[in-house]
């Protein structure tokens, strides 16, 4: 990649390149005044169509409309090799989700002047502080990854795309305690921003482009909040990182959860089961038999959207206030598994912390990527590990055998073992 050299310009400090990548603000307001300079000297400027018929081209001055973006790619590269000045016309900040990736992955040197983003947009047209925010792109890849970032963390900004925006988003967020902002044509004369329901999101259509907020339950916070019909955005981490590794860590001791006849799975077990999951932003993972929700609640704290599935709705109460505690987000679905497993979104990986063989051939019919289970029950292997290799997936096995230290009158200390647990995990080439 060229370097960019930095060059005195009056009080200002520019980089000396061909390639000036300007955005053009989603609040609305006039293009920044750089702009009208670089556009008076400019030999090639690139855009879309709606983003050149907003701006004065200079008459003579060659002109690309945007839709494949390999064509533009090689004119501007052309363009910097005959020292030709190029402008790059852009929505708000182009270096977020936007061309400034694409062009410096092409070796082109560039000079960016952001305009606000329509994310900043969306967010000061609720009246609400986004530090805390999220911000997932569904443009260009799997929309699964966007839809369980809005499951797992409260306060989440999706710029989305055709076939992946706000219908298809609430859809898979009905039954999660979601609010949504829907933004539509920000900063135009047909702007329009709605707080709807998931379940009203899915059954509209929307005008693309449009900015999607998603904002956890909480309860109102004053009039600004009140007139978009919006809560006050609350569990947002105090550290600035809303899918970073919780501060307070995982595989915590067991008294960190309320639980009942040691109903939860030991901590040097679930450091081992939350390993062998993967959790992180962007996946779903199924906790069946969830108990007191332990292993789940540490998936959620480490970003992954989360279903606690129980059936003994005195254990669920336990889970709910077990999340609280720990402040996770993790829906609750109480019933008998594997009935109640059938409707539930596709997981990304999934925990069988019990249910016997019926369970766990219910869960490998829904293909995730991986399974993790717990047993005590020796006989119980065989057929799992059986079970799993019949459906296609490579399976790997450890006995888990802990001895913690115990105190002894006189101030000795001795070892005391805890019950040994099979921990198989299969995973799916």
């Amino acid at each position: 990649m060229a370097p960019v050299t930095p060059v005195e310009s009056g009080a200002s400090v520019a980089p000396v390149s061909p390639v000036t990548v300007v955005g053009l603000d989603a609040a609305g307001a006039p293009p920044h005044p750089a702009l009208a300079p670089v556009l008076a000297t400019a030999g090639l400027v690139v855009g879309a169509a709606r983003h050149l018929a907003a701006v004065p081209v200079p008459a003579g001055v060659d002109t690309i409309a945007l839709g494949p973006l390999g064509p533009a790619l090689r004119r501007l590269a052309e363009a910097v090799d005959a020292g030709v000045p190029a402008v790059v016309l852009a929505s708000g900040d182009p270096g977020l989700f936007g061309i400034v990736r694409r062009l410096r992955a092409a070796g082109l040197p560039l000079w960016v002047v952001p305009a606000v983003s329509s994310v900043a947009a969306a967010f000061a047209r609720a009246g609400l502080p986004w530090d805390g925010a999220a911000v997932v792109t569904a443009h260009g890849r799997d929309r699964r990854a966007a839809l369980n970032a809005c499951r797992a963390l409260p306060l989440v900004a999706v710029l989305t795309a055709p076939g992946a925006g706000a219908a298809e988003l609430g859809a898979g967020l009905i039954g999660w305690s979601r609010r949504l902002l829907v933004a539509e044509h920000l900063g135009t004369a047909d702007e329009r921003v709605r707080a709807v329901t998931p379940e009203q999101a899915a059954a509209e259509t929307w005008a693309d482009p449009h900015v999607l907020l998603s904002l956890a339950d909480a309860a109102p916070a004053g009039p600004a909040d009140a007139a978009h019909g919006l809560g006050r955005a609350g569990g947002m981490r105090a550290d600035n990182q809303p899918a970073a590794a919780p501060a307070g860590g995982w595989a915590l001791p067991e008294d960190r959860y309320a639980h009942r006849d040691s109903m939860i799975t030991k901590s040097e077990v679930r450091a081992l089961v939350v390993a062998r999951l993967r959790p992180r932003l962007g996946r779903l993972v199924w906790d069946v038999g969830a108990g007191s929700g332990s292993v789940g609640i540490e998936c959620a704290l480490l970003g992954a959207a989360v279903l606690a599935v129980e059936q003994d709705p005195e254990a669920g109460a336990t889970i709910r206030a077990n999340a609280a505690a720990h402040a996770a987000h993790v829906r609750l679905v109480t019933g008998r598994a594997p009935a109640a497993l059938a409707d539930l979104p596709q997981p990304d990986a999934v925990f069988v912390g019990g249910g016997g063989v019926d369970v766990l051939t219910a869960v490998v019919a829904r293909r995730p990527e991986r399974v993790v289970l717990t047993l005590a029950a020796l006989d119980r292997v065989a057929p799992a590990v059986g079970l799993l290799r019949a459906a296609g997936y490579t399976v790997e096995g450890s006995q888990l055998s802990a001895a913690r230290l115990a105190d002894l009158p006189g101030g000795s200390i001795r070892l005391a073992a805890t019950n040994p647990v099979v921990v198989l995990t299969g995973e799916r080439p």
